[in-house]
């Protein structure tokens, strides 16, 4: 008995010590990232960056807010269409979906979520862009929409099957409509995972550039219309990048550097609404 506890116990260790290796491989990138991006962006950060616009080809100075803006409001627009969306369809498939049509439906978001970004801005391209007349950030928040849209159903989708059936029983049990159940019940007990998976959502559209070089296109100066092309910090960025100037490469560090900070405070944003709910 003794010789068995032991034994069980050394096993219990190298797991712990093997997932303690893992966890480190996994997070030594992740910062090694975040830190030299921080050391080539941050001292390029002032006043200026975040309340100016481009400055002229060759000309120092000038900032990024009109890109700042422009990718709040992109994600806004991809957040409005793409999370309603992918909430309804990963509630189908979960509650409704052992069917012909819910595998069917769910086959094609297996697709759409291994569809190369650049695929999507193209087809947006072609179909909205050039409808209607020019890019706009309208046909960007379209393209970011249908990126998030098959993540946001898979995520809802395995949250609701981890409630169990016995809550959804109780709830039929009381004569409570089924729709009822689902809207009062599951979906508050599965809240925080969906949330965690429609912020996974948003940070991977963040910093998507492809999909807007064919849709939302840029724009050195603020936008006036959601039907006109509009700046994104991941357009200005990979702009800045290539460009022969070293103030526009300094200043492509620092957006990027903004664009880790902008997804940074919208997850823990998220994490403190978890927190108190």
């Amino acid at each position: 008995m003794k010789n068995n506890l032991k034994q069980r116990k050394i096993v219990s260790d190298l797991m712990l010590f093997i997932t303690f290796i893992a966890t480190v491989v996994a997070l030594v990138p992740l910062f090694g990232i975040f830190g030299y991006v921080l050391t080539k962006g941050f001292f390029a950060l002032n006043w200026d960056f975040f309340t100016s616009l481009p400055a002229p080809p060759g000309e120092t100075g000038g900032g990024m807010a009109n890109g700042i803006i422009g990718t709040f409001t992109l994600i806004g627009l991809a957040s409005g269409l793409g999370v309603p969306f992918g909430i309804f369809t990963g509630i189908f498939l979960s509650e409704y979906g052992n069917n012909r049509l819910g595998r069917i439906v769910s086959f094609f978001t297996d697709i759409l979520l291994g569809v190369p970004s650049i695929v999507v801005g193209i087809v947006v391209y072609t179909f909205v862009v050039l409808a209607m007349g020019g890019f706009s950030a309208y046909a960007g928040g379209i393209a970011l929409a249908i990126i998030m849209y098959p993540a946001v159903t898979r995520t809802t989708e395995e949250m609701l099957k981890l409630v169990p059936n016995n809550i959804r029983e109780a709830g039929l049990a009381l004569g409570v409509p089924k729709w009822r159940v689902i809207l009062q019940i599951v979906l508050p007990s599965a809240f925080r995972g969906i949330l965690t998976g429609i912020m996974l959502a948003v940070a991977r559209v963040s910093g998507e550039t492809a999909p807007l070089l064919f849709t939302a296109f840029g724009n050195l100066h603020w936008s006036r219309s959601l039907s006109e092309p509009i700046a994104s910090l991941p357009v200005l960025v990979f702009n800045y990048a290539i460009s022969p100037y070293a103030t526009w490469k300094a200043q492509a560090w620092a957006g990027a550097l903004t664009l880790i900070l902008i997804v940074l405070v919208l997850n823990a944003s998220a994490r403190l609404l978890i927190s108190k709910k």
